[in-house]
């Protein structure tokens, strides 16, 4: 049994390595596209069951994120970021739990023995993945903070010297945002790299049915983690927004 904490290189493209990881998320953004044109090109003010259950789910999660921003308005505005980043994360912590997926690929023979390289591997297990995620949140939810208070309404946050207390508070304030990063990027790929690690292990060591109750584990996992970083992007834009006391 082999487990490795990177993404493993399958070919190259103009000297670019592919690996198993970004073949992944290539395959859930084009099933994704795919999916948005066949359930959008045929809308209708009298909805179908298709229709249907999409406007239920959409329903489902401008009431989560109301109940983060308390403001509609605001919610409808970050709308697009958040839920994009739910069903990115969502189809990619799924998408690694299907068959196939870290099992199957090319057989190796180095010196620790013959060892398997993946085909394909959940795109949330690599920390580069997850790390991108991070900084495009964090980097919106700045430019949403500077957008409602202005450059210098939100320089105030983090850089005070009305009094000692004030310029301590802001300059934890400064690093909380890069602290962002870390634990957005490192939950994110902790939980599923070692869900990951948890199904090789069982999968090595059982067969038949004795996994099964812990794949429906980790699509719970999988479901949770996507929630909580959507709904943590969306409380800090709603933070950011506010001004400086």
């Amino acid at each position: 049994m082999h487990i490795s904490i990177k993404a493993e290189p399958i070919f190259h493209i103009l000297g670019f390595p592919v690996t198993n990881s970004l073949i992944v998320i290539w395959i859930v953004m084009a099933v994704l596209v795919l999916f948005s044109f066949l359930a959008t090109r045929r809308l209708s003010s009298m909805p179908g069951k298709s229709q249907n259950a999409i406007e239920m789910v959409f329903e489902f999660l401008l009431g989560v994120f109301d109940g983060v921003t308390g403001d509609r308005a605001l919610t409808k505005k970050i709308f697009p970021l958040v839920a994009t980043i739910f069903i990115a994360i969502l189809a990619v912590n799924w998408s690694g739990l299907l068959p196939g997926v870290g099992t199957v690929g090319l057989k190796e023979v180095g010196e620790e023995g013959t060892r398997i390289i993946p085909f394909f591997r959940a795109t949330s297990a690599d920390l580069n993945f997850t790390l991108a995620l991070s900084l495009i949140s964090v980097i919106v939810v700045q430019v949403w903070g500077i957008g409602a208070l202005g450059l210098n309404g939100y320089r105030k946050k983090f850089i005070s010297f009305k009094n000692p207390i004030a310029f301590f508070v802001g300059l934890l304030e400064l690093i909380s945002e890069f602290s962002k990063l870390i634990s957005f990027s490192f939950r994110l790929f902790g939980n599923i790299f070692a869900g990951e690690v948890l199904l090789t292990v069982i999968l090595s060591l059982t067969y038949y049915i004795v996994p099964v109750p812990f794949l429906m584990l980790e699509l719970f996992v999988g479901l949770i983690q996507a929630l909580v970083f959507s709904m943590l992007t969306a409380v800090f834009v709603t933070l950011a927004r506010q001004e400086a006391h």
